[in-house]
Parts: C-alpha cells; structure tokens; sequence
C-alpha cells in the first residue's frame, strides 16, 4: 500500500466517524513523514467533487483543510452527476462519478459495475479514439438518467 492509499485510509477513517473532517497540512504531512504536497495530492485525486467531497480550505499559520462528504437526495445526485459529465468524459472520471454514485446507495454494486463495463474504451473499440470521450459522455448520462 502506497503513502497515497495510507492518508487516504486515514482521512476516510475520519470521515466514518463524523460526516467532516478537520486537517491541518503539515500535521498530516509530519504524521505520515511527507511533503505537504502528497497532501494536496492525496485530497485533489481521492476528495474531489466528483467523488462527492466538499473540500474548503484556509492557508496560513492557523490555515486547515476540511473534508465533507456531501449527502443529498438521490434524484439530486444523479441529476449533479449529469450535468458533471459535460460533452466528454474520460474513462478514469467516469469510473470515479459511477464509485461515488455508488458509495452513495444511489446505484448497487452490480448496476455500477455494468454501467462501467460499458464505458471501457474496450467496449467502445469501434468509436475512433478521438470521438470515444464523447460517445462515453453520451451514454454515462443516458444510463443514469435511466435510473430517474
């Protein structure tokens, strides 16, 4: 397990325990023996709003970082998820807007995973590469609008 998946455990650990978490950067960095900056990697790539965070931040001496895992109404969140999908979506956003949807309870296990099946760029082989973040895009929200 990598120093990356280590914080990450750590956040969520606290993210069990109450719905937001307090950080401060350099107490995470000294506590896992890091540069501030595997911090700010760590919250970018696994905290982001696609993921179903809201991260808020101060810097500065007494500067922290808070971490909220954003619940709503399912409706509301497959509705968020489409219009975070855009005109073209890559297959890794795809994958993390499908895990979030299903961390929820939004989608089951089973659904997510066949709805992902379907987005790979295997499954879209006959789509010229150029076009298949766009065909992706157009199916991920046909799929989920399906789920209304």
């Amino acid at each position: 397990m990598g120093i990356s998946d280590v914080i990450a455990e750590f956040i969520n650990g606290l993210l069990a325990e109450d719905s937001t978490a307090e950080l401060q950067r350099s107490e995470l960095a000294s506590r896992f023996n890091c540069v501030p900056s595997q911090i700010n990697y760590v919250i970018a790539t696994r905290f982001s709003p696609e993921r179903g965070y809201v991260v808020e931040s101060r810097r500065g001496g007494g500067g922290y970082i808070r971490i909220r895992r954003v619940q709503s109404d399912p409706k509301l969140l497959i509705m968020h998820t489409v219009n975070a999908v855009g005109d073209r979506v890559d297959a890794a956003t795809a994958a993390a807007l499908l895990q979030n949807c299903v961390s929820a309870g939004v989608l089951g296990e089973a659904a997510g995973k066949l709805m992902l099946s379907a987005l790979t760029d295997q499954a879209l082989r006959p789509v010229t590469p150029e076009g298949r973040d766009v065909v992706r895009a157009s199916v991920l929200k046909q799929m989920l609008l399906s789920t209304l």
